[in-house]
């Protein structure tokens, strides 16, 4: 149910990116086997025919990420009990904390049309997961900002991306049929990817 990640020319921005793991040892094991993953896939109603969908449109994904997650980011600024978790302990928000969350957020959407769902892209999520948990919230960055995000607000937030990709969709004039496919998929690849952060939240034996 996943399709190869392909070469979309040049180096990929994502090898300049501060605390981008993708595929690297020290990130955190997924206790996530393949096949719950292809279970939970199959919950979400994830199929072969969504990844295909998101790959044939991935160049409005690789060009517009960065504007869809700064429109994403507008509605975390303007909700001062989402902007808490980027605060400093001098009630500031940390501007270079925030930086370098966005950059990583931007190459996230950017992945989530190219890359396979294999062992590391499993990985990758459980450590996203964790990356908002005390376990690991600002130990990348070195940052100073309240230790947890609480799952209430990640999961409440999953409708801002899973539906706020739509306005960029039309303006890169998708339309009609095609239009309600590359939606469905987006929000599909959005659940699943918040299901298996979620996993860093819940109790042995719960998830």
């Amino acid at each position: 149910m996943s399709t190869p990640i392909h070469d979309h020319g040049g180096p990929s921005p994502a090898l300049e990116i501060p605390g981008y793991d993708f595929g690297k040892l020290a990130i955190a094991r997924s206790p996530v086997s393949l096949e719950e993953l292809r279970q939970i896939e199959a919950s979400a109603g994830w199929t072969a025919e969504d990844a295909k969908i998101l790959e044939r449109h991935r160049r409005i994904f690789l060009d517009r990420a960065e504007e869809m997650v700064d429109s994403w980011r507008a509605v975390i600024g303007q909700q001062p009990h989402l902007a808490h978790w980027f605060v400093g302990p001098d009630g500031q928000p940390d501007d270079a904390y925030k930086a370098k969350v966005k950059a990583r957020f931007v190459q996230w959407v950017r992945d989530v049309c190219l890359r396979p769902h294999d062992q590391d892209w499993l990985n990758y999520q459980e450590e996203i997961g964790l990356r908002h948990t005390p376990a690991k919230k600002n130990a990348t960055d070195g940052a100073r900002t309240p230790e947890l995000v609480p799952l209430r607000f990640l999961l409440a937030f999953t409708g801002v991306i899973a539906l706020g990709a739509r306005t960029f969709f039309v303006q890169e004039g998708v339309e009609g049929e095609e239009l309600l496919r590359l939606q469905d998929a987006w929000a599909r690849a959005v659940v699943l990817h918040v299901n298996l952060w979620s996993r860093a939240y819940a109790r042995e034996g719960l998830w």
